[in-house]
């Protein structure tokens, strides 16, 4: 309930907030990584924008780019839809982190595609510390 409370300035349904939270802590639990990290990540990348499209053509709350339908799902995939994108967005970020051996910053910059840069990562902590952490 707390985190749906602090989402309350981004977002008005109070039961798209509760799903939105929930369908958060599922994901990130079935791979060891905090919700609170992903509410970060999702903050940063679309200010919990479900329709977010960037010019770069990532897609929903977590910003996924379409061709990893053809690498971790379906091409048939919705990417805007809020259970799928949170899923990709878990996913991908997880498969970084593996990538880099357990390396928070730098699965962070790869998720952003900004790799050997910091101020992406930067601003994701930024986001979990002022927003996110739990006390």
């Amino acid at each position: 309930m707390d985190m749906s409370y602090r989402l309350e300035r981004y977002i008005d349904d109070p039961v798209l907030r509760l799903e939105m939270v929930a369908r958060v802590r599922y994901e990130a639990q079935k791979v060891n990584l905090p919700p609170e990290l992903v509410l970060a990540v999702i903050h940063t990348e679309s200010t919990f924008d479900p329709g977010a499209i960037s010019s770069a053509g990532a897609l929903g709350l977590m910003q996924i780019m379409p061709f990893w339908k053809f690498i971790i799902g379906d091409k048939q995939d919705d990417l805007m839809n809020l259970h799928t994108n949170i899923r990709y967005g878990v996913t991908i970020l997880n498969h970084y982190l593996d990538k880099e051996n357990g390396n928070l910053t730098r699965a962070l910059a790869r998720y952003n595609g900004s790799l050997g840069k910091t101020w992406y990562p930067k601003r994701v902590y930024t986001n979990w510390k002022r927003h996110w952490e739990v006390n």
